[in-house]
């Protein structure tokens, strides 16, 4: 008979005609909570037991059998007092024995149940039953063990594996259940570590183990005002629980810290923004999710003070911590496009565009796409050494002075490789100056469209027709040093 089996062992003798009569109608109460054990009504089975007991309350029967159907019930607090209070009455009560033991190894308690079942097999040395529980005791033992070297390595992912495999033989181990959920919400699962927090919650509204593992995954979610005020009420159940104090303490910092930098941001103060938000993530390495924010704002911070390269690395730092946080990756692709690395721009509004599929994404990758195409261009503005925004104005006197220092008859005594040079820059800028002169060419040029299209070709011109025409020569022209180093241009 298993140790959840209700016993069905006759009434003692009664010794008196009151007594007798007490006794019979407990055995028939007891009778009536069997016939329904049998059809799995267990709470009608615990009422009749109840009755029996409060009659005869010394019978062990009576308190077995009650503990049987509390076990079947899922509550092995109760029915473990009821097994211990059986072998009370009867230490020779090996049901009593069995029953106990399992009420303690489902409650997590592997060694009592251990000792639970070494006095059954001192009773029954051959119990095959209180051998293979006693194994499965022993299994626990080792779980525990494993899963305790696991949580102080970090190795979170092991000491669920063996928590899961503990609760198998321990489904009630609220011990155990707490710890797979800490590991859980360390891990980054939340949703799960949430829903183990709250099934404790739900049987037990005053745990501060599964309200610290609440306020955690809330504090890991950056909801950090709501996790204070779980690790407030479990310090409440617990004054001396240390991860909720510490949790609460780096919790309270990293708000006030953030609040602080956010503050010195909006009024402008970027130099102490940085280093608040700076402060802020030595605080607590493990929040990933607070984390990523507080690099996003670092690295806003630096693209305000024009430390491109920093707010970059900030960036990249929060996708790191996590790779779905659109807003790292649309400060980042920013921060490329101001720094003209064109492709990666476009890899992350690809990434953005592939996530949030909005109008406006899709214009930045557009404008993106087009800064790239433009970048592997010729930059004719980088070639006369004017900005994008250069008057004509501008542009004619970047070419009058490239024009002249480049010219091949200034360079007539250098080195052919010298002269090839030069002659490349000059035919370089009089292209330049041939698109960037004429308003239609380079309106194509600023949008990026193809100049070969209506039959605007940048190679059909030449460099030194150019010159002519922008000089006003109608003969030739030639350079004459006037001094060690110096040229002036003279009209023939």
């Amino acid at each position: 008979m298993a140790a959840g089996d209700c016993d069905v062992t006759m009434a003692p003798e009664p010794s008196g005609a009151g007594e007798a009569d007490s006794e019979r109608e407990a055995e028939i109460f007891k009778e009536q909570g069997n016939a329904f054990y049998l059809k799995k009504d267990y709470n009608e089975a615990f009422n009749y037991y109840t009755k029996a007991i409060d009659i005869c309350p010394k019978n062990v029967s009576y308190y077995g059998n009650r503990a049987a159907t509390l076990m079947m019930i899922g509550k092995f607090r109760e029915a473990l007092e009821d097994a211990q209070q059986a072998v009370r009455l009867d230490d020779t009560f090996v049901r009593g024995h069995l029953r106990e033991g399992k009420c303690h190894l489902s409650l997590g308690n592997a060694m009592a149940a251990g000792r639970c079942f070494q006095k059954v097999l001192e009773l029954e040395t051959n119990s095959s039953q209180a051998l293979t529980e006693l194994k499965s005791a022993e299994a626990v033992l080792e779980y525990e063990r494993i899963a305790e070297v696991g949580f102080d390595k970090g190795d979170f992912r092991k000491v669920v594996y063996y928590m899961d495999r503990a609760l198998e033989f321990a489904p009630a181990c609220h011990r155990f259940k707490i710890l797979k959920a800490e590991c859980l919400a360390l891990l980054g699962r939340y949703p799960d570590a949430q829903s183990v927090a709250s099934d404790i919650l739900r049987m037990d509204s005053t745990n501060a183990d599964a309200l610290y593992v609440r306020g955690l995954c809330l504090y890991y979610e950056d909801c950090i005002e709501k996790a204070v005020q779980f690790f407030v009420q479990a310090l409440r159940m617990a004054p001396d629980h240390e991860k909720a104090r510490l949790a609460c303490r780096n919790a309270k910092a990293l708000r006030a810290k953030k609040e602080e930098g956010n503050r010195a941001f909006k009024e402008g103060s970027f130099d102490e923004a940085f280093e608040l938000y700076s402060e802020a993530l030595k605080i607590d390495p493990n929040n990933i999710k607070t984390n990523a924010k507080l690099y996003c704002n670092r690295g806003t911070v630096g693209s305000k003070l024009n430390k491109m390269q920093q707010a970059i690395e900030d960036c990249t730092s929060a996708i790191k911590l996590d790779d779905t946080y659109i807003k790292a990756y649309m400060r980042r692709a920013q921060c490329y496009m101001d720094t003209e690395q064109y492709e990666e721009a476009v890899r992350d509004y690809e990434k953005i565009y592939q996530a949030e599929k909005t109008k406006e994404h899709k214009q930045l990758l557009k404008n993106a796409q087009l800064e790239l195409k433009k970048s592997k261009r010729k930059d004719y503005y980088k070639i006369l050494g004017v900005d994008k925004n250069a008057t004509e104005d501008e542009i004619k006197k970047a070419y009058r002075k490239r024009a002249l220092m480049h010219h091949p008859d200034r360079h007539s005594s250098a080195s052919p490789e010298v002269q090839k040079e030069e002659e490349k820059k000059f035919k370089e800028v009089g292209e330049a100056f041939s698109i960037l002169s004429d308003p239609k060419k380079k309106a194509r040029y600023d949008s990026g469209q193809d100049l070969d299209d209506d039959g605007m070709n940048s190679g059909d011109f030449d460099a030194n027709n150019i010159f002519k025409a922008f000089f006003g020569s109608p003969g030739g022209f030639s350079f004459e040093a006037s001094g060690p180093g110096n040229f002036f241009f003279q009209f023939g």
